[in-house]
C-alpha cells in the first residue's frame, strides 16, 4: 500500500475484489475526516489474481496522480 497527501486530501493504493479476481484502485479521503474513503478503480477492465498484484499496479497509478479535485475525483 502507497499513500499520497494532496492540499485537503490523502490517497491509497488499493485493491478491490471483483468477480474476476481484483481491480487495481486508489482510495481518497479528506485529510483529518472521519468515515469511509471514496474508492476509485482504475485501470479500466483489467483485473488481477492476487490483491497484491492489484495493489502493485495501484501504486504505479497513485505515483502518476497529480492531484484530487474539491469533489475528491482523481486529476492525472
Amino acid at each position: 500500500m502507497a499513500r499520497k497527501e494532496f492540499s485537503r486530501f490523502e490517497a491509497v493504493s488499493a485493491a478491490v475484489r471483483g468477480e474476476e479476481g481484483y481491480c487495481a484502485a486508489i482510495a481518497v479521503k479528506g485529510l483529518g475526516a472521519g468515515g469511509a474513503p471514496r474508492f476509485h478503480k482504475v485501470l479500466d477492465g483489467q483485473t488481477f489474481k492476487t490483491a497484491m498484484a492489484a495493489d502493485e499496479a495501484a501504486c504505479a497509478e497513485l505515483e502518476r496522480l497529480q492531484d484530487v479535485n474539491d469533489d475528491a475525483e482523481l486529476v492525472w
